[in-house]
């Protein structure tokens, strides 16, 4: 199997180590915006750097990965999939529904693959929550309380591409809430603050979020975020049910301290960011698109469930700015004329 990879920054060199290492690929071929950046990760891993997106189609692939910058991820899937190309794509697909939408259907009029990237669905601590509201440990789950933590900003000019807190960060504590619970949020409250440094506000971001979401079963879920956490990286799950409670994410590496007299000490060595805390999830959810596209296991996150978690930030985006609860039927989910 030969994969294009396009876009060699931090996560796509993650992706990129990941497939030429993987027994089933024989090949890469890694292009970047940054052609000098590709040929240096192709040069370190054996593989070819081609010299722009076009020569990754021209030359044959059987599979493309997509890592770029939000902005081009529409365009290259609605490209890959008229090429008739198996897609995995970092999230979101778009920065807004309509793009969202018209790469969906571009894909699903070609009847091709598209595999988005919500590494959280492969991380072991989610996958053991959702087996234990699934298989009825909790009773009656109740309350889900989601935190994102992110040690130290990204660069200034990443915000105005990024499509903000909630689309960017929170989205996917939207998607993994959905995943693990099995249920569907009915409305939202959120808000956000950026008080922190001016970089925000140029961007109309912010930099902490909070939304109150209500499942479609009455189940009370909290999703915060932050982008200021200088204790470390810092993701958690908290679900709470009649019979049981349980965390994700609470281990020696959690960035917390108790000031309890006999609580745990305060990490050693706290997580710093999200490729080291999720690496084996990376790596795991690359071995599935591969299997995916070897026709040996159906796909696990389709454009259809990165849709819904759009429609959560979406909604919350809307709360935060007009200051109000925002229903999920106000945000569409399928093309209008």
């Amino acid at each position: 199997m030969r994969i294009g990879v396009i876009g060699t920054g931090r996560i796509g060199t993650v992706h990129a180590n990941t497939l030429s290492r993987h027994r089933d690929v024989g090949s890469l071929i890694l292009t970047d915006a940054d052609i000098a950046r590709a040929q240096e990760l192709a040069h370190r891993l054996g593989e070819t750097a081609a010299p722009g997106v076009d020569e990754i189609f021209q030359w044959g692939v059987d599979a493309v990965v997509i890592t770029t910058a939000t902005p081009a991820h529409a365009e290259l899937i609605g490209r890959a999939a008229r090429s008739g190309l198996p897609v995995f794509c970092e999230k979101p697909i778009a920065l807004d529904l309509p793009g969202t939408l018209q790469a969906i259907a571009e894909v699903e009029a070609a009847g091709t693959i598209l595999q988005m990237g919500f590494q959280r669905r492969f991380d072991t601590g989610y996958a053991g929550a959702r087996e234990a509201v699934r298989s009825g440990r909790l009773g009656r789950l109740h309350t889900v309380r989601a935190v994102t933590s992110d040690q130290a900003p990204p660069p200034a000019e990443y915000l105005p591409q990024s499509g903000g807190l909630y689309r960017d960060t929170l989205i996917h504590d939207f998607d993994v809430l959905r995943w693990v619970t099995g249920r569907e949020v009915v409305d939202v409250y959120a808000a956000g603050s950026d008080a922190g440094p001016p970089m925000f506000r140029a961007a109309d971001d912010v930099d902490t979020g909070a939304a109150l979401l209500t499942l479609d079963d009455g189940t009370l879920a909290t999703a915060t975020a932050t982008r200021l956490n200088g204790a470390g990286y810092d993701v958690r799950m908290e679900l709470a049910g009649e019979l049981d409670q349980i965390v994700v994410g609470l281990d020696d590496r959690t960035p917390i301290a108790s000031t309890e007299p006999t609580g745990p000490p305060a990490a050693d060595k706290p997580w710093t960011g999200f490729v080291e805390r999720f690496g084996p999830a990376y790596e795991a959810e690359l071995t599935t698109f591969v299997q995916v596209v070897r026709g040996e296991r159906a796909n696990p996150c389709d454009g259809r469930e990165a849709l819904q978690a759009l429609r959560i930030a979406e909604a919350c985006d809307v709360s935060r700015r007009e200051r109000r609860p925002v229903r999920l039927a106000e945000i569409p989910e399928a093309l209008t004329s």
